[in-house]
């Protein structure tokens, strides 16, 4: 049974998150709540509502919250971090899946401040040693080619106890591990938190001047999968071959068995060495 509290020490705190903050965007307008279906919820109504590019919504607990694919996510009570944050970029839908990778190279680089050799698995996965520690829900809304803004949802398991993942995941708790675990030490959630919020500011500032190519260079040199022999599951079919990298598009390439030019693929990914 979860525990229905929080000790004041540990909850979230806007003053405490700020003390952390010094960018230009992220953190206008940061909400911290109690218990929602997913923070991505709450702050794609504000978005539709005209809230602004750089709001934050954090919750010490979600009971709805889900992963790629409609997985679920483990969200218990005030150990672990659940945020979004709305962004408003100037770009065409097409650009919106390399731009979204903002999101896993903040991640990975708050997770990198503690002290840990964080990996992305393509998509939008977290991985530290082969555990996952982290995963995204990106969102965008566009009419036409035009987008209207792109909500990056972040789920990271900070200090959930071991017993409670291994009662939520079963068997699939031994792929996953919270930064405590790993580090052997409490996560401040809130230094956690207004480092993370940082680290997205600093990613949105290099696209706005830079582009797509430091993205894609970033993301490429924390590439969990590259040279690793994969099956990609969509639809009920599968296939097998060796990552390659990315495309220019963020698409994942696979180089199949033939030896033949790596392919585009989408779907779930199963690593197999």
């Amino acid at each position: 049974m979860v525990n229905e509290t929080v000790a004041e020490g540990d909850r979230l705190s806007i003053d405490l998150i700020r003390r952390t903050l010094s960018g230009e965007l992220i953190g206008r307008r940061i909400c911290v709540l109690w218990d929602v279906s997913s923070t991505n919820d709450v702050l794609r109504q504000m978005a539709e509502a005209g809230a602004p590019a750089g709001t934050v919504v954090l919750s010490e607990r979600q009971h709805a919250g889900r992963g790629p694919g409609e997985t679920s996510w483990v969200s218990p009570l005030g150990v672990n971090l659940y945020a979004s944050v709305l962004l408003r970029p100037a770009i065409p839908v097409a650009a919106v899946r390399v731009f979204s990778f903002i999101g896993s190279l903040a991640v990975s680089d708050a997770i990198r401040l503690e002290g840990l050799p964080a990996l992305i698995k393509w998509p939008n996965d977290i991985f530290v040693d082969r555990r996952k520690v982290a995963g995204l829900l990106n969102e965008c809304a566009a009419v036409g080619e035009k987008v209207e803004h792109v909500i990056l949802g972040f789920g990271v398991s900070l200090n959930v106890d071991r017993d409670l993942a291994n009662q939520a995941l079963g068997g699939g708790a031994g792929e996953a591990a919270s930064l405590r675990e790993l580090i052997g030490r409490d996560i401040d959630r809130n230094a956690f938190a207004g480092r993370l919020l940082m680290c997205v500011d600093r990613w949105v500032h290099v696209y706005t001047a830079q582009g797509p190519d430091p993205i894609l260079a970033g993301w490429r040199e924390r590439d969990a999968l590259i040279g690793h022999r994969v099956v990609v599951c969509r639809g009920g079919a599968e296939c097998r071959g060796r990552v390659r990298g990315i495309s220019r598009e963020g698409f994942l390439l696979v180089e199949g068995s033939d030896g033949g030019a790596p392919q585009i693929v989408n779907g779930q990914i199963r690593v197999l060495d």
